[in-house]
């Protein structure tokens, strides 16, 4: 069959086999990437992290109470005593855009099993929204390349897999449709279409920033292509209507969102916003009024613009522009990682080493290493070339601010992965036109397409297989983090299901729950019970009284305790039992534990006081005059040296591991500052198994320091 042969015809068009190609691979992308991402449901249908518990309360708010009710909405669950304005303190459009789709799609589903499936589902028609910019740019063989790379895309898929009802699917594919739109009506020959194209672009964009706040480096890039259009294309009539049209619409699109515009427009925002499309149209009025040396002239206005604009606002004038977080600031100029003591804690903020950067993106390195080469030199097989100058220059744009953002956090390799595929897959389909190409005869064409494809085939499929136990299924497949709290040791449990159970049912509705931040969308969402601290960490100095008061000697803690009105004060342990007859056990597994030394620097105490020479053990110190060493539930009991017959030793001594025994110091009877009232069956049930233990102590109101 003739590959442009009519299939049928429908409403007019025609179908093809080339239109079944396309069908069939993003039917592909799509289905791979949703069952990659569904992995994790083998282990229990919950909500993955902790973010999502907060995301799932507020969607289910709105769905009950309506969006007008969800923008008055002030949360008394969070941050007592002062509570949290939802409106101006989260990703708006994921709530919005998750009770949209449940009233249309919901049916008889639960708002909390509706919230488990909604990443993935997004997260996988992302991959067909990326096929429609990167088919604009580079073709269709390009797009479907980009589509399918996109499903096994191991930074993407670890940042969306079920459960993750967090902002970054949902960003993703709002940043992703802003650019496919932009880059569209940017090609649209239709004038009143690209018009529509433009703020349809601007209005994603809105959407974008407030489903994520890290869609904000999707603007890094179109700026900087922005400034460069007027110097890759020469319509610039046009251009001089398209860019200001995207930018006011875009600009317009963020103002019914406070986040977006208190934190994104009130700062470098703005001059990301109206400093690049102020800079095209100068540089193109230059160009249209210059009779000769048109482009020099535009390049002499940018080059004055470049160095006189830094230099003025270095001189004072944009000094409130730069009151970022340092977050942000940290992105921007990564010397900063490192220098704020909360945002180091955060395992997600930490910073991308070679391997990880290796592990994430392996041989698509190669290939987008190998698409710039290809697409520069004008390897291509039609006279027009293989990428127009305005679409290599996104391609490399996005690719090099791609790499560049995504140094800074873990979490921003996503776009270095969307960076690295949309070259990656250009890089493919100029490879795949160039030994593909009908210049050569029919036995030469099959000898070097059979090769080709086998190699190309190898080479993708590595990634999905290789290193073993940190592959593409691998690591895709973890259970919810509520199964086991985050440790580092492999078990599921309902240790945290049931705590948060037993707290829902056996503690007053008005009880303020302390606990280290890490834990408090659970307590609120699953507890129904108000915390001192979530994981919004916007004040941090409730995050910083929490830490002291697990560091505090006992009597000074129950103070601030009393001081703060926490009722119950609940922490997470995790220990490892070494046999079934001996009674000692390892307390190292990701627990609060294993986040004591972050307590001891927020809290602003010298880790070396509480902490042996191994930065593990806790000195005497912390088992003795810290509430958190008399709150854990173990106490130690000898030093070994497995290095040498398991050599013993009463006290620490360097290279030696601790071994512990259960011990409960503040009992439910007894008259101490805290009483332990409950102990989840982790702890209570005598097994061989790695143990997740969830402690809740209630405060001794009655207490006399």
């Amino acid at each position: 069959m003739r590959s442009n042969a009519r299939l049928a015809t429908i409403g007019g068009r025609s179908l093809r086999p080339k239109h079944l190609l396309i069908i069939g691979v993003l039917s592909l992308s799509f289905s791979v990437s949703f069952l990659v991402r569904s992995q994790a449901a083998e282990f229990g249908f919950e909500l993955n992290e902790f973010d999502p518990f907060f995301n799932f309360r507020a969607t289910e708010y709105m769905v009950e109470n309506g969006i007008g009710a969800y923008h008055a909405w002030k949360d008394p669950l969070s941050w007592y005593p002062d509570g949290r304005f939802v409106d101006e303190s989260s990703q708006v459009m994921l709530h919005v855009t998750a009770a949209v789709t449940y009233w249309i799609f919901g049916g008889e589903t639960t708002v909390y099993d509706f919230t488990i499936i909604f990443p993935v589902v997004f997260g996988a028609f992302t991959g067909i929204v990326l096929f429609a910019l990167v088919r604009v740019m580079a073709g269709t063989t390009a797009g479907l390349f980009a589509a399918m790379l996109y499903s096994i895309s191991l930074p993407i898929l670890i940042r969306g897999p079920i459960g993750w009802f967090k902002s970054e699917p949902l960003g993703l594919f709002y940043g992703v449709l802003t650019a496919y739109f932009l880059i569209s009506g940017l090609k649209s020959k239709n004038r009143p279409i690209a018009a529509a194209k433009l703020a349809a672009a601007g209005l994603f964009t809105g959407f974008a920033l407030s489903a994520w706040g890290g869609n904000q480096f999707f603007i890094i890039p179109i700026g900087l292509f922005l400034v460069a259009l007027p110097f890759l294309r020469s319509d610039h009539k046009f251009l001089l209507w398209a860019i200001p049209l995207y930018s006011v619409t875009a600009i317009a699109a963020m103002q019914p969102f406070y986040r977006v515009v208190n934190y994104f427009l009130d700062g470098l925002g703005a001059l990301a916003m109206i400093a690049p499309p102020a800079i095209a149209v100068a540089c193109i009025l230059v160009q249209l009024v210059s009779r000769s040396h048109k482009r020099r002239n535009g390049l002499i206005l940018l080059g004055g613009i470049l160095v006189g604009g830094p230099a003025i606002m270095a001189a004072g004038a944009g000094d409130s522009i730069f009151q970022e977080s340092l977050r942000y600031m940290t992105v921007i100029n990564p010397f900063l990682a490192g220098s704020g003591t909360l945002l180091s804690s955060i395992s997600e903020h930490a910073a991308v080493s070679p391997q990880q950067s290796f592990l994430f993106h392996s041989v698509l390195m190669l290939f987008a290493g190998t698409g710039v080469w290809l697409v520069t030199r004008h390897i291509h097989t039609d006279k027009r070339g293989f990428l127009s100058n305005d679409m290599l220059g996104f391609a490399l744009i996005l690719g090099m601010a791609g790499v560049y953002v995504s140094a800074s956090f873990v979490r921003l390799e996503v776009f270095a992965s969307i960076s690295v595929i949309i070259l990656a897959s250009i890089g493919l389909a100029a490879l795949t036109k160039y030994f593909f190409r009908t210049d050569t005869k029919r036995p030469i064409r099959m000898l070097v397409k059979l090769p080709y494809a086998a190699v190309i085939t190898v080479m993708l499929a590595t990634p999905m297989f290789f290193p073993v136990g940190a592959d593409l299924f691998s690591s895709s497949s973890a259970p919810p983090t509520i199964l086991n709290g985050g440790a580092s040791i492999g078990i599921v449990t309902n240790d945290w299901l049931d705590t948060l159970e037993w707290i829902k049912n056996n503690t007053p509705e008005d009880a303020v729950i302390a606990s280290w931040w890490d834990y408090g969308y659970w307590i609120s969402t699953m507890g129904e019970r108000t915390t001192i601290a979530d994981n919004l960490t916007s004040q941090s100095h409730h995050i910083k009284n929490l830490a002291r008061m697990m560091m505090l000697p006992p009597d000074e803690s129950w103070e601030l305790m009393n001081e703060w009105r926490a009722d119950y004060f609940l922490i997470f342990i995790t220990a490892h039992k070494l046999t079934s007859e001996d009674p000692y056990y390892l307390l190292r597994g990701g627990g609060d534990e294993s986040k004591k030394q972050w307590f001891m620097r927020i809290g602003g105490y010298n880790v070396n006081d509480f902490v042996e020479s191994d930065g593990i053990s806790g000195t005497d110190r912390f088992w003795n005059d810290s509430m958190l060493g008399q709150m854990i539930p173990y106490q130690p009991v000898t030093y070994v040296n497995p290095a040498n017959s398991n050599q013993q030793s009463p006290t620490y001594v360097p290279n030696y591991i601790g071994l512990y025994e259960k011990q409960v110091k503040l009992p439910a009877d007894g008259d101490g500052p805290l009483r332990l009232a409950y102990a989840s069956p982790g702890y209570t049930t005598e097994h061989n198994a790695p143990i997740i233990g969830v402690f809740l102590y209630e405060v001794n109101k009655d207490y006399v320091p």
